[in-house]
């Protein structure tokens, strides 16, 4: 009988996003985190101050190639498009904000969706954290839990994650999650299906993006590959052409 493969976390597909930071003390704290739980590679978005100088100085000289190979961009869903699985993490409860997992949980998960799927972990700005239209890029929920006073700095958030990243890599798993479709796939395939519902009116025209919300939880509990978009997509054309085939007849 073949033996089952064993799986770890494999913290080489996994990046820490920092989206619009207000301080580059920050970015260095974070790198530095990064770098004392094993992992290198830093994505920041718009951030409000760049200053190398005051990364460096927090990042500490470990640190200084996880800040120097730093990905920029201008907005989150660019720098999410190549990633298969990404996670949000919020202060925040209620609303839109349900299905919350622990740092523990979450890096529990992350064991087999790492092995063959590129990973992004996103931390919202220092005052206010992520906001909803952001939250909606993401497939699962993360929250640290603490006292009465629930606002972390940025960089002590990272360190939790990163923390907890690091020591599921002592875990092994037997379950395999095979290469899923990247964000660019998932949200094209969004938008393609707020049309199509929209327009045989199964979703609400007022604010359908409200009624998207849990469209889009029921699609991320499923781990969607490339050929399910692709059939989904498939199904989406051929709605149209039969509404458009009635439309004509109608004429």
């Amino acid at each position: 009988m073949k033996k089952k493969a064993l799986y770890r976390v494999n913290l080489n597909n996994i990046a820490i996003v920092l989206n619009r930071p207000r301080f580059p003390e920050n970015i260095g704290s974070a790198a530095r985190a990064m770098c004392n739980m094993g992992l290198n590679r830093l994505i920041v978005i718009d951030p409000q101050n760049c200053d190398l100088t005051k990364m460096l100085k927090l990042a500490t000289h470990s640190a200084y190639d996880v800040v120097e190979n730093i990905d920029l961009y201008n907005d989150l869903a660019t720098a999410l498009a190549p990633f298969q699985y990404v996670v949000a993490t919020t202060a925040r409860l209620g609303g839109y904000r349900i299905a919350i997992q622990s740092p523990r949980d979450c890096a529990h998960q992350l064991i087999n969706v790492s092995h063959k799927n590129d990973i992004a972990i996103v931390f919202g700005p220092e005052d206010r954290g992520l906001i909803n239209q952001e939250i909606k890029l993401c497939h699962a929920l993360v929250n640290i839990p603490t006292a009465d006073f629930s606002s972390l700095n940025v960089a002590q958030a990272v360190m939790v994650i990163c923390y907890e990243l690091f020591t599921a890599t002592n875990e092994t798993l037997n379950a395999f999650t095979p290469k899923l479709a990247n964000h660019y796939e998932l949200e094209s395939m969004y938008t393609r299906l707020q049309e199509v519902l929209t327009t045989i009116d199964f979703i609400h025209h007022d604010n359908p993006e409200h009624w998207m919300t849990n469209i889009r939880r029921f699609f991320s509990r499923l781990q969607l590959r490339s050929r399910d978009v692709r059939i989904i997509l498939g199904i989406c054309r051929q709605i149209d052409w039969y509404i458009g085939k009635i439309n004509n007849s109608n004429i």
